[in-house]
């Protein structure tokens, strides 16, 4: 079975951001980095997906919201990361 696809809206110089990416790059997790700094389009876009996201790293895995890092971090903590990742 195929990883699901796998955006993460982040902003430069974000730890938050850095320490999602490290878990995602640790779990051999492939994804598609937004770098929403500047705002623009892709910015909006992260906001009509996750319309009360505030902060980065936004995060979605397949058509799941996610969440940001600790979020994620609490999948991990949880044994519910692996699974999503596999799809």
């Amino acid at each position: 079975m195929s990883q699901p696809h796998i955006d993460i809206y982040t902003k430069f110089g974000c730890g938050f951001c850095y320490r999602a990416k490290a878990l995602l790059d640790q779990k051999g997790a492939l994804y598609e980095e937004h770098d929403i700094t500047m705002g623009g389009p892709k910015r909006d876009e992260m906001l009509e997906r996750a319309p009360n996201a505030r902060t980065v790293p936004q995060i979605f895995i397949g058509d799941t919201y996610v969440g940001g890092s600790d979020e994620l971090a609490a999948l991990e903590r949880e044994g519910k990361l692996d699974p999503l990742l596999e799809g």
